[in-house]
């Protein structure tokens, strides 16, 4: 399958002033094309050295801003992750004949117009695990000797990184930039799960379903999936891909043909490959070890992270990579600030930092991990129109007790005390100082040897800039408990 460019013509307007929408201006001016640029926040800078010739056009009232964009006639409209798939701009742009691209897909049209045409990307998204996922398998492909750069949701717009020397990209996206793709042809791609989340954004489960499954459209060699996910393997099974794509399953059993999973030998639980060896029928090859997991995340890795583990190494096997170069990158990962991180060991409580956990599945897969009643639970935030009540269910066994932050804790309040009624639950308002509160009421409903888990299941939005402000803020916190106790022993 060929990929299709185009020539974009100026001007080409900008929707979004965030990192972005300045990366994808960045790389248009850099091409000669001129680049107006909108935004719906009141204060978005006026000007910058992606724009030093015009203002951006601010409008609060979006049915004002989609005109504005319109009347201005653009070649193309470039819109950031931020605005939602039901913004006016998208009807109003489809009546003018205008199309809407988003970040990725231009990234995308640049690299194959140029120089860097072909250049694999690998992609994964999900609900939960991408970040973790996306490390992993970047590790992995540095360890087989690739230039290997992490781009997309996990920090570098991919349009900041698609003049670099690297060469494969390993791309976490979510449902927000997959939903305006369309060219964009993944050497390897994966969805790790999908669950109720951002309905604020895609208003139903199925529009955000649908744009997850994008991530296997024109896939060229590898669609790799979690086995035991129906929803995901239909995703894979409707998918317009490349002739000769194949379906790759990940399993935390024994693995079939066409699978990578674990094998138990002599005590030690291998990850197998069963999907790219010359005879899979009959020969598994060994990739690594999940003890090579252990500096990561010690002797006993969640299943999440021994799943997380599989599909990036499923991933790497779809683009060559040797089976002794996973084992090695394993080894080299180590988890990025806030997801599962053990801030300390104080008070006799081992104290985890996993704000990234913004969702229920997230925060889930984290609790589920543990033993039975032996974590207190620090949750809440900005729901997101998310319904906690099943998620609450599942891990009901593992409580020892509830800390509840958020500026509105009702729907979480209601979900704990109709889900696991016989948890205790700590409230705790936003007043001065209120997170050492929170760490100090942890205490207060622990017993000796437990866990406490920052894992808010909500966005941070309502108290904090972002996911990793509230996890320092919660870190801090824990230092300073950690000194009071010390000063008290």
């Amino acid at each position: 399958m060929g990929v299709e460019t185009v020539i974009l013509q100026s001007p080409v307007a900008i929707v979004g002033w965030g990192s972005s929408g300045k990366a994808a201006a960045s790389a248009l001016r850099a091409r000669g094309v001129r680049v107006l640029a909108f935004d719906g926040r009141e204060g978005a800078s006026s000007s910058s050295p992606e724009l030093p010739d015009a203002a951006v056009h601010v409008d609060a009232d979006p049915q004002a801003l989609a005109r504005a964009v319109v009347e201005a006639a653009p070649s193309t409209i470039v819109v950031s992750p931020g605005v939602p798939g039901h913004a006016p701009v998208f009807a109003m742009a489809e009546a003018a004949g205008i199309p809407v691209w988003g970040e990725v897909e231009l990234a995308w049209q640049l690299q194959e117009a140029g120089e860097h045409a072909g250049r694999p990307w690998i992609c994964v998204t999900g609900t939960n695990g991408k970040t973790t996922t996306v490390g992993m398998l970047a590790e992995i492909l540095r360890a087989d000797g690739r230039r290997a750069m992490e781009v997309g949701n996990i920090g570098t717009p991919i349009c900041t990184a698609i003049d670099s020397e690297a060469e494969v990209f390993a791309v976490e996206l979510s449902s927000f930039q997959l939903h305006t793709t369309h060219s964009m042809s993944p050497t390897a791609s994966c969805c790790l799960n999908v669950d109720s989340d951002h309905l604020d954004w895609h208003l139903t489960t199925e529009a955000y379903a649908a744009d997850k499954a994008r991530i296997y459209t024109h896939t060229r060699v590898a669609c790799v999936y979690p086995s035991e996910d129906r929803t995901v393997e239909r995703m894979v099974e409707e998918a317009d891909v490349v002739e000769g794509a194949r379906a790759i399953g990940t399993t935390l059993g024994v693995p079939a043909r066409s699978q990578v999973g674990l094998v138990e030998d002599e005590g030690e639980l291998l990850l197998v490959d069963r999907a790219y060896g010359e005879d899979r029928a009959r020969v598994g090859i060994v990739l690594a070890k999940v003890a090579d997991l252990a500096d990561a995340y010690g002797d006993h890795p969640t299943p999440a992270v021994v799943s997380d583990a599989l599909t990036a190494a499923a991933l790497a096997r779809g683009v060559g990579v040797a089976p002794e170069a996973v084992a090695a990158g394993l080894r080299s990962f180590r988890p990025s600030g806030h997801r599962r991180a053990v801030v300390a060991r104080t008070a006799d409580l081992t104290w985890i930092d996993d704000s990234k956990a913004t969702n229920a599945h997230a925060a889930e897969a984290s609790l589920r991990g543990m033993p039975q009643h032996s974590t207190v639970w620090i949750v809440g935030g900005d729901p997101k129109g998310q319904v906690f009540d099943e998620s609450i269910a599942r891990v009901a066994s593992h409580l020892r007790g509830v800390v509840l932050i958020g500026a509105d804790r009702t729907d979480l309040a209601r979900a704990l005390a109709a889900n696991a009624p016989g948890v205790p639950v700590v409230e705790v308002d936003g007043h001065e100082d209120w997170m050492f509160s929170v760490v100090n009421e942890a205490v207060a409903l622990s017993r000796p040897g437990d866990t406490v888990l920052l894992a808010p299941a909500c966005a941070s939005w309502d108290q904090f800039d972002n996911y990793g402000q509230r996890g320092d803020a919660f870190a801090d916190a824990v230092r300073r408990l950690a000194e009071q106790w010390g000063r008290s022993s």
